[in-house]
């Protein structure tokens, strides 16, 4: 079985009071590392942003406000879809506030990446190699 999934998304990318353009999101998922998936947002061949993501809160956004501090994630209905509305929150900027950017996906393209996910890794049955994790901490110290 494949321990990896990959999934390539055009989402909107909204920053400040602009309005939305698209932007291609590459999701991971890597069975080695249970818990995260990683988000790298790309426009015009170039790398905007690269996030990791909690797989359980990425969920738990399809139904309800979730996170705190740098990534939020909240349902959005628009009247056209059903969206997942993620927020990032960035380095400060001068007038006190941070910068902040908003991607707008379909909900339905998230929750079948994620049910993929689940194919490789059924959620509650994440495994951390205690041992591997405290001798990558240990060489880091």
């Amino acid at each position: 079985m494949n321990s990896f999934v990959h999934r390539t998304l055009v989402m909107q990318l909204q920053a400040g009071t602009a309005d939305r353009f698209p932007v291609l999101a590459h999701l991971g998922y890597d069975a080695e590392d249970p818990f995260a998936v990683s988000a790298v947002f790309s426009h015009d061949g170039r790398v905007l942003a690269r996030w990791r993501l909690d797989r359980e809160m990425l969920a738990d956004g399809l139904r309800g406000p979730v996170g705190v501090g740098d990534v939020r994630m909240r349902p959005e209905s628009t009247d056209r879809w059903e969206e997942l509305r993620l927020d990032f929150f960035g380095d400060p900027r001068s007038d006190g506030g941070h910068h902040h950017a908003a991607v707008f996906a379909w909900a339905p393209a998230i929750a079948s990446f994620l049910e993929e996910t689940y194919a490789v890794v059924p959620p509650g049955r994440e495994q951390v190699r205690l041992d591997d994790f405290l001798a990558e901490v240990i060489a880091e110290g």
